[in-house]
């Protein structure tokens, strides 16, 4: 990976590195987020972690050999009446949702999600 890529296209090769179910999900997951929150900022983090942010961090997108993580920052400050939160529980702040292959997204429910958390990053008037 070349210094001079911007995050977006670290994160594209990472999609493209991954090459199976994996990719397919953090490439849905990735613009479930970008419609949900058109100002979000994608950096790449801990050395190949996709971050979004909108005045602070919304959330991560881990990938593993059997799941794809997505993790809020504040995930615990979050109303989740869906209850798509599943790993990552026992915290005081954040919360994830671990999703393995073959899963369906509940795409209204993780789109509140980030509208949440970034609402929850505005600053206070």
């Amino acid at each position: 990976m070349d210094k001079s890529e911007s995050p977006s296209e670290l994160i594209d090769a990472r999609i493209k590195e991954l090459a199976d179910w994996r990719g397919e999900m953090l490439s849905k997951l990735r613009s479930l987020v970008k419609e949900s929150d058109p100002e979000v900022v994608e950096e790449w983090k801990w050395r190949g972690v996709p971050v979004w942010y909108d005045n602070g961090m919304i959330c991560t997108g881990e990938t593993y050999k059997n799941v794809v993580k997505m993790t809020f920052a504040k995930g615990a400050a979050l109303e989740d009446p869906s209850g798509l939160f599943n790993s990552s529980l026992e915290g005081n702040t954040r919360r994830a949702i671990d999703f393995h292959e073959n899963d369906t997204i509940d795409e209204e429910a993780f789109k509140t999600l980030i509208r949440q958390a970034v609402k929850l990053n505005k600053p206070k008037s």
